[in-house]
């Protein structure tokens, strides 16, 4: 019964969405403002129906209902409660009913907190956002229903994929879909202003927290998922430029360079349509996300593998909802205004150096991603397109940005003083090559090239809180005065802060990891042992393990350095019971200086077994940067003027009684 509750949910959630596209759009072309008021509790009775039928379907996990043929496909009654919970969205057809779950959620968040809109922008707003639930909650319900009964009811399910079952991708999922369904409030808000015809500082005020919000939650997701992949799969790696991986990326590129390009617009009325452009982009990419993940095209272990008409159905919904946004915005960007205009050596010129490479860098990694997928669908040739391709094309893009980060955030607005830049970067310049140096002299082995990249990490980190001295004038005026001015500093300030200093610390670590990691494989027998990076590994041999739903195979290792035991690690090898597949579990020593990474292999008829070893070098910085990025995200958010209206200027004549509110 509560499964068909949550169905019947569902089917009214497409009704009210029908209500919620359809109502406010027309109160706002007869300036009715009776009907546009319906967007609002519209918005929060869709979410509160969706939320009904997603815990209907969670309730059927938990309690492990196999009369539902979704369970039954994805659940197993010895599953652990947090994977019984993850299973929910571990599959396509659950998968999408969190992404409309949070769909739903970002719709009614402006029905509540968006009291600052207009009324008729907020009604566009909400009519649009309404079309993509239609749109969704009908794919979900006519080619993916996650409610369907299975007759007869099975004993036992099949199982989830035994590489899903960890705390990370219990987490990762509803992360990244925050993240890619988040920018469709972008999206909303720049159909709806082109519907409008009119785009302003107060639109780029209005739609930079939603954007801020879906990119935290991107970045949290993308970080996790990278852990995961490092932790899990065994293969020592961080990121493989898997084509789903990239799905995440490009948004993500995308998303921080529409964040930039706002800051412009909302300071000095400038990019408007770029601005607006860069908000449709943004969002197409997290549908072109969806599309790859579901379309059966690609073979990941992070893809759904489902029937390919389902793939041309979404492919479809990108065709509607893209192409018509970029013929609105077609025909509408003639009539939008310039903005602003300002010196090349300004702030704006800066954030405008950062969009075109972080866009150049977005396009590239598109190109990478389906130039493969196009060939083989042209001419049936599968090749693969890896590492070399990206770090030739998006490496080089990335080193200017990174050069020009510091300067741009201290450059003045409309008119830049680059010579008084200088003057307050000549001793960052100097501490980052020092540390290069370091680097260098620490190492002292190639590639020779990586201190300067790591001199680069840090040169970004140490700008940023030169650029933060110098707004509290540290070591200019009075220390009380200093630290007067450091306490009213804007939270955004120190969000804008935390954001690129996290950003320094990622090329740290990635530079440190990739240039100067250390591997070995071998065959060993107990009491054997290999040294690696300084350490002594001593196999003391394996005994048999059983888990809550698997039997495994833990090897035992003792670690030492420099004469002196410092733990003992345990990765295993394990064999689920259902479904009946094998994974490999890695132990790491965690260490700030670097990991040491023991993996466990295939038994030899020997009676040894394969072990394989490495050892990152600052390989946590990459995420910790990642999380302080994300946290300098959330501080942004917390400041108060971001969630108010800029003051709006004069119209010349109301279009409708509406438009004017």
């Amino acid at each position: 019964m509560i499964i068909e509750t949550g169905h019947f949910a569902l089917i009214l959630a497409l009704v009210v969405s029908v209500i919620q596209m359809a109502v406010p759009a027309y109160g706002v072309y007869y300036a009715n403002r009776s009907l546009t008021s319906i967007a609002a509790p519209a918005s929060v009775v869709q979410f509160l129906l969706v939320a009904a039928a997603f815990f209907a379907l969670m309730t059927a996990y938990v309690s492990s209902d196999f009369s539902v043929e979704n369970v039954w496909a994805n659940s197993h009654s010895a599953k652990p409660l947090i994977y019984k919970i993850a299973g929910v969205w571990g599959n396509h057809e659950g998968s999408m009913l969190l992404w409309v779950l949070i769909l739903a959620l970002f719709g009614a968040a402006v029905g509540v907190f968006g009291s600052n809109l207009p009324s008729a922008f907020r009604a566009r707003v909400l009519s649009v956002q309404g079309s993509l639930s239609v749109t969704f909650i009908s794919f979900i319900l006519f080619t993916s229903n996650p409610f369907a009964r299975l007759v007869p009811a099975a004993v036992e399910g099949q199982g989830l994929n035994p590489i899903l079952q960890d705390p990370a991708l219990a987490f990762h999922p509803p992360f990244l879909y925050t993240g890619y369904v988040g920018f469709s409030m972008a999206f909303s808000f720049a159909v709806a202003a082109l519907w409008e015809g009119r785009i302003d500082a107060a639109w780029a005020r209005w739609v930079r927290p939603w954007t801020l919000l879906a990119w935290v939650a991107l970045t949290i997701g993308i970080a996790m998922g990278s852990w995961w992949a490092y932790y899990t799969l065994g293969w020592g790696g961080w990121w493989f430029w898997d084509p789903v991986e990239n799905a995440s990326f490009m948004p993500w590129l995308a998303g921080t360079a529409l964040l930039h390009s706002a800051v412009v617009m909302e300071k000095r009325e400038a990019l408007k349509i770029w601005t607006v452009l860069l908000a449709i982009l943004t969002f197409s990419l997290s549908l072109m996300g969806t599309f790859l993940v579901r379309s059966g095209i690609l073979t990941s272990v992070h893809a759904f593998a489902v029937d390919p008409r389902r793939g041309i159905v979404i492919l479809g919904i990108l065709a509607v909802f893209i192409g018509g946004a970029l013929t609105l915005y077609a025909w509408r960007a003639s009539s939008l205004k310039a903005g602003g205009l300002f010196q090349p050596i300004s702030r704006e010129g800066a954030l405008v150096v950062n969009n075109v490479l972080l866009s150049t860098s977005a396009a590239t990694v598109l190109i990478g991603t389906l130039y493969p997928l196009g060939l083989e669908a042209v001419t049936g040739a599968k090749i693969s397109v890896g590492a070399p391709y990206f770090d030739l094309t998006f490496v080089p893009l990335m080193i200017p940005l990174l050069l020009a980060l510091p300067i741009g955030a201290l450059l003045a607005w409309k008119r830049g003083d680059l010579p008084a830049v200088w003057q307050r970067l000549r001793a960052v310049l100097l501490a980052s090559l020092l540390i290069g140096a370091l680097a260098l002299a620490l190492v002292r082995r190639g590639p020779w090239l990586a201190p300067l990249a790591i001199a680069l990490g840090a040169w970004v980190v140490l700008g940023a809180f030169a650029e933060w001295a110098a707004r509290i004038k540290a070591f200019v005026v009075p220390f009380d005065e200093t630290f007067r001015r450091a306490l009213n500093l804007p939270r955004s300030a120190y969000g804008m802060l935390f954001a690129h200093a996290g950003v320094g610390i990622v090329v740290i670590g990635i530079t440190a990891t990739t240039a100067w990691h250390s591997e070995a494989v071998l065959v060993l027998s107990q009491g054997q042992k290999l040294a690696i990076a300084g350490y002594e590994v001593v196999f003391n041999g394996a005994v048999p393990g059983r888990g809550p739903n698997y039997q495994e195979t833990i090897g035992r290792f003792t670690v030492s350095k420099a004469g002196t035991a410092v733990t003992t690690l345990t990765p295993s090898k394990r064999i689920f019971d259902a479904p009946r597949q094998a994974t490999t579990q890695a132990a790491i020593l965690n260490a700030l200086a670097g990991d040491l990474y023991l993996v466990l292999g295939d038994s030899q008829s020997d009676g040894g077994f394969v072990v394989r070893a490495y050892f990152h070098p600052l390989v946590r910085l990459i995420w910790l940067g990642a999380l302080i990025m994300a946290f300098g995200g959330i501080l942004s958010i917390s400041d108060r003027r971001l969630r108010l209206g800029a003051a709006r200027p004069a119209r010349r004549v109301p279009s409708s009684p509406l438009a004017a509110e």
